[in-house]
């Protein structure tokens, strides 16, 4: 599939984008471990997420729906996982490999997980090392690569593991696993990273200490029912935040987004570029914070982005990347070497992409440089990743010509109809399939 956008436009409306695709991962795997039945509303039903609910499926557990939304998970308890008949097939989801690994490295049974070829090439020696820590037997092909191989029935011993980078999946991973260990385990982050994990486990009445950068728990506990109602991913609404912040006469309201403080960079970074935007109806559901997001155009202007604020818009950075370009000045971002291991080389592509429309940028080694100026249009390779495709989409809006968008199919790992959604609030967008 390829996206073809005209160029300009304004974006006007209110909408709602997909269910947060982090939680909704979570909210199956810790579903399915629990006493009873969870129901799930605002379930994202992209493909990352159905590759989670497939793969525990496969292993014994019932799942109804998703229907609009709505999931019932079944639960089989701590222990109460079955043998799958064969691989577990991961497809695009790196959040899905990651945090099943730690989840199985505690079972009793054997279990290989592999993944699409995208998948099968990005690292995962970042959760062999502390799962081998605590004494799984668990080994990647050529040591650090999809597929994995985890044999069963292994006495896991907990740790306290220092996570060599800010990451939320091989945190989760490694607590995950506690569940599941002798004493107790507790992982170190340099920066913060969304804690959806922790909050989830709280919300499943499982103990968890938190502070100083600090996470822990003890293994050996149980898991109670919940209702989950899943926000809107902010990931996904950041691509309509840049778009009203950059086409002039826009003005947009993006309905019970999570503000979840560990994701809201993006937030934080277009207020410092000068964005309007303002936060209404804050509450919370499910331990989670929600608001609606206003956003008006303004004209933004070039920043060194805090390093701080990285790992909490690390998803989000490929669409500032575009904010960027549509900026008056420099914008600076460095400490991002996390982008180069994403379902692409992020960094790279975009810069591929920025240059082919005529921005001026400089390729860091943990980040880039960019120069805001006049977009042209021009054909994009997306190298197969789907924050890359919507990111280019989203600066047709201050392009001069057409901007021609390969390989959009892994859009629908996040979210699904985002051309159609799109076109709804001023996107001059059509998608086209051969």
């Amino acid at each position: 599939m390829e996206f073809n956008v005209m160029p300009g436009g304004t974006i006007c409306g209110e909408v709602r984008v997909p269910g947060d695709k982090s939680i909704s991962h979570r909210s199956i795997m810790l579903g399915a471990l629990a006493q009873g039945q969870t129901r799930i509303t605002g379930f994202l039903e992209g493909e990352d997420a159905l590759a989670t609910v497939a793969a525990f499926r496969a292993m014994g557990v019932q799942i109804d729906g998703p229907s609009g939304g709505e999931v019932t998970v079944h639960g089989v308890g701590m222990r109460g996982l079955v043998a799958p008949p064969n691989a577990l097939d991961l497809g695009n989801s790196g959040t899905s490999v990651r945090l099943l690994a730690g989840l199985l490295a505690g079972q009793d049974f054997d279990v290989e997980l592999t993944g699409d070829e995208s998948l099968r090439a990005r690292p995962m020696g970042r959760v062999i090392e502390p799962l081998t820590r605590m004494g799984a037997d668990i080994r990647g092909a050529g040591g650090d690569h999809l597929p994995l191989f985890i044999r069963g029935s292994q006495d896991l011993q907990g740790i306290h593991y220092d996570l060599p980078m800010a990451s939320a999946q091989v945190k989760s991973c490694a607590l995950l696993a506690g569940l599941y260990a002798c004493g107790r385990t507790s992982v170190t982050e340099p920066a913060p990273t969304r804690d959806h994990t922790e909050r989830m486990l709280r919300g499943f009445g499982y103990e968890v200490s938190s502070g100083n950068g600090k996470v822990g728990i003890n293994g050996g506990g149980s898991l109670t029912a919940t209702d989950i109602d899943v926000p809107a991913d902010i990931s996904s609404a950041a691509f309509f935040l840049v778009a009203a912040s950059i086409a002039p006469g826009s003005d947009l309201i993006l309905t019970h987004v999570g503000i979840n403080p560990t994701r809201t960079g993006v937030l934080n970074i277009l207020n410092l570029m000068g964005a309007d935007i303002s936060q209404h109806n804050v509450g919370e559901v499910g331990g989670e914070p929600v608001a609606d997001i206003h956003v008006r155009y303004a004209p933004l202007k070039g920043i060194d982005i805090p390093l701080d604020q990285v790992p909490l818009a690390i998803d989000e950075l490929p669409v500032l990347f575009i904010a960027a370009a549509c900026a008056q000045g420099r914008t600076v971002l460095r400490g991002a070497r996390e982008l180069r291991v994403k379902e692409s080389d992020r960094i790279a592509a975009m810069a591929e992409g920025l240059t082919t429309l005529g921005i001026d940028n400089e390729v860091l080694e943990d980040g880039i440089i960019i120069e805001g100026g006049i977009l042209r249009g021009g054909l994009i390779h997306t190298f197969h990743d789907h924050r890359i495709a919507m990111a280019f989409a989203i600066a047709a809006l201050r392009a001069k010509e057409e901007i021609q968008i390969l390989d959009c199919d892994h859009v629908a790992t996040s979210f699904p109809d985002f051309d159609a959604m799109a076109r709804g609030v001023g996107l001059q967008i059509s998608a086209r399939t051969d």
